[in-house]
């Protein structure tokens, strides 16, 4: 790059960068490089010295990363993150040996969550949000998606999916709002869930729609959520509405649910602890990504984890998240998954990171601005102080993030590690 071409607002330099970007090095490694940043996004990539020197002649802003690892600003893309209450006594009840079907059958589970959001208050909710949301975003966590499904009713669903939204004001992150519209079915439709269905599919929708609260779908296909069929109806809506999709799929049964994310075009299928050969083969066909959520399959104390060699067979890409919510995964790390992901189904820490980088970038329709370190793309980074990316995956407990860069604005930099050349 020529000096004349040089109008950068800022330049972090000395770092070793993980872009991400596959098919070369592994994590797409650069050794004491120097990223430049102009507006919202990634304006070079290159050598530190070039970069200082440049910097140096213009007057640019530099960023001493010198002994820091820095990342794509990692992607939680699958959360439940705005409810109400908590259901640790289920946590005590399911150690007694009570399953989760049984406590769902009894009343319990997301019934139990719906009663308690519905009671709370949009401040009650939307602060204890942000607290779990905060605990996310220290991570290095910059975009976070956020489904509704708590609510069961529309005035409930349109408030959670409201509050999600409002969160991106106070955090430097992205929220991606998602309609949870078929979570459970709730005791007022008791006796017909077809008429349930119905609203869902029809006026709940059109009323999310015209509230601009939703960027997605999903639903909960599966032995005690949605059949196939019902799922089907509630898709076809989303999809004529021209809303992507996500979906719950086959997490207590194989459900037929990765099959249907596939013939829908899902952007992903979440979960998939029993997704057969068949539904692995629907999501390489579609592109559809695999959603992978170690911190449910942990809490429910499973062992039929997913089909993670047959996903690497056919090439699905993988993703991994958080799931946070009260009931099956109340975790708000997100770098405690990357160590479950390669403990309990066996990825390796590269993969473990392209999940929550590239691959949950793709899982919400979003790759084409972030996931990767690349010119053009939004600067949104995370800032370590590791040497060797692997250690994220390692560490269980230990956050060594030192801040982070969303929209390619700095937060949480120390202001001792900026410096302007003279």
């Amino acid at each position: 790059m020529l000096p004349e071409q040089v109008n950068w607002d800022s330049v972090f330099v000395g770092a070793d960068f993980a872009t991400m970007v596959p098919g070369g090095v592994p994590y797409g490694m650069m050794r004491d490089a120097a990223l430049a940043i102009k507006g919202e996004c990634i304006a070079w990539l290159g050598p530190a010295l070039v970069a200082s020197e440049l910097a140096a002649d213009r007057g640019i802003p530099v960023y001493d990363a010198a002994g820091l690892c820095i990342t794509p600003g990692l992607i939680d893309c699958h959360t439940h993150l705005v409810y109400g209450g908590n259901r640790a006594s289920e946590f005590e009840q399911r150690l007694l040996g009570v399953s989760y079907e049984e406590i769902s059958r009894a009343g319990g589970g997301i019934q139990s969550t719906v009663r308690a959001t519905r009671a709370a208050s949009d401040e009650m909710l939307a602060a204890s949000a942000e607290t779990r949301l905060r605990c996310l975003a220290a991570e290095g966590v910059t975009t976070i998606e956020i489904k509704s499904g708590y609510g069961l009713d529309l005035q409930t669903e349109l408030r959670t999916l409201g509050i999600a939204r409002a969160l991106a004001q106070k955090l430097p992150l992205s929220v991606k709002a998602t309609y949870l519209g078929l979570h459970a079915l709730p005791a007022e439709f008791a006796g017909d869930r077809a008429a349930f269905i119905r609203l869902v599919s029809g006026p709940w929708l059109e009323a999310v729609i015209a509230a601009g609260l939703a960027d997605a779908v999903d639903a909960y296909c599966d032995s005690i959520g949605f059949s196939a069929e019902e799922t089907a109806r509630f898709l076809s809506a989303a999809r004529a509405a021209g809303l992507p999709i996500h979906l719950h799929a086959d997490q207590l049964s194989d459900a037929g649910a990765a099959r249907l994310a596939g013939e829908f075009g899902a952007l992903s299928a979440d979960h998939l602890e029993y997704t057969g050969s068949d539904g692995v083969l629907s999501l390489a066909r579609s592109g559809c990504v695999a959603v992978l959520l170690p911190g449910a399959y942990f809490t429910l104390r499973q062992d039929h984890p997913p089909p993670v060699a047959l996903l690497r067979q056919a090439g699905v890409p993988i993703a991994i998240a958080t799931d946070c919510n009260p009931g099956t995964s109340p975790c708000t790390s997100i770098l405690l998954m990357l160590n479950m992901a390669c403990t309990l189904f066996g990825l390796t820490p590269e993969e473990a990171l392209a999940g929550v980088t590239r691959h949950a970038a793709r899982a919400l329709g979003s790759l084409s601005d972030r996931g990767t370190l690349e010119v053009g793309k939004r600067a949104d980074l995370a800032l370590w102080k590791v040497r060797d990316p692997a250690e994220l995956s390692y560490g269980m407990g230990l956050n060594k993030c030192s801040g982070v860069v969303h929209r390619g604005v700095p937060a949480g930099i120390a202001a001792a590690t900026a410096r302007v050349p003279i």
